[in-house]
């Protein structure tokens, strides 16, 4: 059985829930990487024994180079229910990310408009009323700190794209190791220290309410900051 199994924060018959590598690719794309949603089919498909092809719909993304809670619905109606959680933000993720800067405030609710860059696949902050732009919002506070960093916890309002790089880059905080966005080196495996830590929803079809964190990487310097959480 692959490794995915020491990853999963929760699994029943509808969902399947898996803490997500830095730098591992959810999706697959033009790299022709092994992708996360190939990896869950894959232990679906060995766990339960399962002829042919095995059903895994994936419900929401993260960024390769971010790690953290990735959802995926094992069945048809739970993946459409579960879309329509996602669309009415009614799907609430809380993300860790480390930065050098402190911030301006201590905690601060962010309201930016974004455009991205299809070419660059990148995101910038522009004027409101700007053709195309979307509004972007979040809220952060400093929860953490070492000598270096400072790890701040971030609620997202909105999903745009790469929307917390892009505002948190803003207020001059880039996210370590986030070369596109400003930091200055990058980290050793390509990975940016933003980590999807918390995911809450109603369940789908036993509509309880399910909380789910995910375990911080094991990559320096995460480990230090577990005695904040």
């Amino acid at each position: 059985m692959n490794t995915i199994a020491d990853r999963i924060l929760y699994e029943d018959n509808h969902l399947v829930i898996v803490n997500k590598l830095p730098s591992e690719i959810v999706q697959g794309d033009k790299t022709g990487d092994v992708c996360l949603l190939d990896d869950v089919k894959e232990y679906i498909k060995e766990k339960y024994d399962k002829p042919g092809n095995v059903f895994a719909g994936l419900v929401h993304r993260i960024d390769r180079p971010v790690s953290g809670a990735v959802v995926f619905a094992k069945t048809s109606k739970a993946l459409s229910r579960m879309t329509v959680k996602v669309k009415d933000r009614d799907f609430h993720k809380t993300y860790l990310a480390l930065v050098k800067n402190h911030p301006p405030k201590e905690a601060d609710v962010l309201e930016d408009f974004i455009v991205k860059n299809e070419q660059q696949n990148k995101s910038y902050i522009v004027p409101e009323g700007t053709k195309e732009a979307k509004l972007a919002k979040l809220s952060y506070r400093v929860v953490g700190k070492s000598d270096n960093f400072y790890m701040l916890e971030v609620e997202l309002f909105t999903g745009r794209h790469h929307q917390i790089r892009c505002q948190l880059a803003h207020i001059g905080c880039p996210i370590k190791g986030d070369l596109k966005y400003g930091y200055p080196r990058s980290n050793p495996d390509a990975s940016i220290c933003l980590h999807a830590y918390r995911i809450a929803f109603e369940h789908p079809v036993q509509k309880t309410q399910l909380e789910i964190k995910a375990p911080l990487p094991k990559t320096a310097p995460w480990p230090f900051f577990e005695q904040f959480l």
